[in-house]
């Protein structure tokens, strides 16, 4: 182990699948946040903001899978009070919610001055274990490149597979994967409002790009 392993503290991101769970986190964790996940794009990116706040202040995180998860989440919205939302992050104090973001409003500059008044900073480095499976984008990416997909079914199947991806992935995993074809989002009438698959530049070169840094 090295000293920066050894210095590392662990980020508590525990799984909330039951209200009793719930209950029981903000029992153990008088400060603490509660982060509801949703089915797409937006809590990856929710969650790659938090991540960044979580390397540096000292704040447990139960996760609630909103779809397979229902009595937790509904749990918290009727303790709270406060109008269910995916991606949502709640921040509690001693069991009571002090403050809440939802959507695409969790940005570092709402979280900001938000941590900066309410959340301890670490003492060392934190380590945030998040979903860091890229591997079907990895298998993805190589079939284009092996020439077993075209330039338009690559450009399909992965925005498709990024649209869809609700994963809890840090904030340089987020920037990584969003980099081909940026938000889906600005496609909201269809896919084919993408433009030609080359119209960012060469595509290959960047797909060979991206799968270097991924780790191939």
């Amino acid at each position: 182990m090295t000293q920066n392993q050894a210095s590392e503290q662990p980020q508590v991101l525990q799984p909330l699948t039951t209200p009793e769970e719930v209950d029981q986190f903000l029992r153990d964790y008088p400060l603490a946040a509660v982060f509801k996940a949703g089915t797409c794009h937006k809590t990856m990116q929710g969650f790659g903001v938090l991540e960044t706040f979580l390397q540096k202040h000292e704040l447990p995180v139960g996760y609630i899978r909103v779809v397979d998860w229902r009595p937790a989440s509904n749990h918290v919205a009727e303790m709270t009070g406060l109008v269910h939302h995916s991606p949502q992050l709640i921040l509690f104090k001693d069991g009571q919610a002090q403050y809440e973001v939802n959507n695409w409003d969790i940005t570092p500059e709402a979280l900001g001055p938000v941590f900066a008044a309410q959340v301890p900073p670490r003492s060392g480095a934190g380590g945030v274990a998040t979903d860091d499976n890229v591997e079907p984008y990895r298998r993805l990416m190589r079939a284009y490149l092996d020439g077993g997909l075209s330039e338009w079914a690559f450009q399909d199947q992965y925005v498709t597979l990024f649209r869809d991806d609700a994963s809890l992935r840090s904030q340089r995993e987020f920037d990584l994967l969003s980099r081909l074809f940026g938000d889906p989002d600005a496609y909201h009438g269809g896919l084919h409002q993408l433009g030609a698959p080359q119209e960012r530049g060469d595509l290959r070169a960047r797909v060979q790009a991206l799968l270097n840094e991924l780790g191939s």
